[in-house]
């Protein structure tokens, strides 16, 4: 039973980490689409976001659903489950990662003299995005590689199960 569980946390922590990704592409994309923003609906420039990710489940994992199935069981058919016995499926995996929150970067503007533009202050200077292209690109290259290693793992887990239930 263990080596099924061992499986089915591969899957979720995959999982996890495809639901990161997924937030960090998200958000270097928004970054990028708005590297000229120079006025938000807080009268600001755009702040570049960035996505911090913490280690560990956040809830939902698919051997959760398994465990809440398991424990039904136990209470309504109890010769079907021995007490005592140790079942790999019950016990919830905790590796993974989450998305704790999404912040702003609060690094200073850049400051560009542009006279002409219209939030531009008294000296003609416009506070444009903190908003570094290259590392946006940087970042969503990795983001992409992570998604794509972790969507690998997830298949190669998967045909793996496959496998076993043929045997």
């Amino acid at each position: 039973m263990s080596t099924i569980h061992n499986l089915f946390g591969a899957i979720d922590i995959s999982a996890s980490a495809l639901s990161v990704q997924r937030t960090r592409l998200n958000t270097i994309s928004e970054n990028i689409a708005n590297a000229e923003t120079t006025r938000s609906d807080d009268g600001q420039a755009y702040r570049r976001k960035q996505v911090v990710v913490e280690n560990g489940m956040q809830g939902g994992a698919f051997s959760d659903v398994l465990r809440d199935s398991q424990l039904q069981l136990d209470q309504t058919q109890g010769s079907h489950m021995p007490k005592g016995e140790s079942h790999g499926l019950v016990r919830c995996c905790s590796a993974g990662v989450h998305v704790a929150e999404v912040t702003e970067d609060p690094s200073p503007y850049k400051m560009v003299y542009d006279p002409t533009h219209p939030d531009a202050d008294e000296d003609g200077y416009v506070a444009m995005p903190n908003v570094n292209l290259v590392q946006e690109m940087t970042d969503l290259i990795s983001a992409s590689r992570s998604y794509e290693a972790n969507v690998t793992a997830l298949n190669s887990a998967k045909e793996m199960i496959r496998k076993a239930i043929k045997i």
